[in-house]
Protein backbone atom coordinates (compact mmCIF):
# COMPACT_ATOMS: atom_id res chain seq x y z
CA UNK A 1 0.00 0.00 0.00
CA UNK A 2 1.29 3.39 -0.86
CA UNK A 3 1.51 6.58 1.47
CA UNK A 4 -1.62 7.76 -0.40
CA UNK A 5 -3.59 4.41 0.20
CA UNK A 6 -2.61 4.76 3.69
CA UNK A 7 -3.72 8.61 4.05
CA UNK A 8 -6.99 7.60 2.71
CA UNK A 9 -7.90 5.00 4.76
CA UNK A 10 -6.62 6.52 8.19
CA UNK A 11 -8.58 9.72 7.45
CA UNK A 12 -11.48 7.20 6.56
CA UNK A 13 -10.64 5.60 9.60
CA UNK A 14 -10.39 8.43 12.09
CA UNK A 15 -14.04 10.07 10.10
CA UNK A 16 -15.75 6.25 10.98
CA UNK A 17 -14.15 6.34 14.90
CA UNK A 18 -15.88 9.93 15.25
CA UNK A 19 -19.20 9.01 13.53
CA UNK A 20 -19.34 6.17 16.14
CA UNK A 21 -18.41 8.54 19.35
CA UNK A 22 -21.40 10.27 18.51
CA UNK A 23 -23.32 6.88 18.20
CA UNK A 24 -22.23 6.13 21.71
CA UNK A 25 -23.17 9.37 23.10
CA UNK A 26 -26.79 9.23 21.59
CA UNK A 27 -27.29 5.67 22.59
CA UNK A 28 -26.21 6.77 26.34
CA UNK A 29 -28.21 9.52 26.28
CA UNK A 30 -30.65 7.56 25.36
CA UNK A 31 -30.38 4.63 28.35
CA UNK A 32 -30.04 7.56 30.92
CA UNK A 33 -33.59 8.61 29.38
CA UNK A 34 -34.58 5.48 30.18
CA UNK A 35 -33.21 4.61 33.56
CA UNK A 36 -30.72 2.39 32.18
CA UNK A 37 -33.46 0.10 31.33
CA UNK A 38 -33.53 -0.67 27.94
CA UNK A 39 -31.81 -3.85 27.20
CA UNK A 40 -32.27 -2.63 23.26
CA UNK A 41 -30.55 0.38 23.66
CA UNK A 42 -27.73 -1.53 26.32
CA UNK A 43 -26.70 -4.15 23.23
CA UNK A 44 -26.87 -1.18 20.24
CA UNK A 45 -24.58 0.15 22.82
CA UNK A 46 -22.13 -2.97 23.30
CA UNK A 47 -22.27 -3.14 19.50
CA UNK A 48 -21.03 0.48 18.80
CA UNK A 49 -18.31 0.25 21.64
CA UNK A 50 -16.84 -3.67 19.55
CA UNK A 51 -16.57 -1.76 16.56
CA UNK A 52 -15.20 1.57 18.14
CA UNK A 53 -12.74 -0.34 20.16
CA UNK A 54 -11.71 -2.59 16.94
CA UNK A 55 -11.10 1.03 15.05
CA UNK A 56 -9.03 2.26 17.68
CA UNK A 57 -7.04 -1.10 17.69
CA UNK A 58 -6.15 -0.50 13.77
CA UNK A 59 -5.55 3.31 14.26
CA UNK A 60 -3.11 2.58 17.34
CA UNK A 61 -1.66 -0.45 14.81
CA UNK A 62 -1.55 1.83 11.69
CA UNK A 63 1.94 2.67 10.11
Amino acid sequence: MNDDEKGKQFLELIDEQSNLQWRIVAKVSSLISSKWDSIELQNELETLIEKYSKITKELESFD
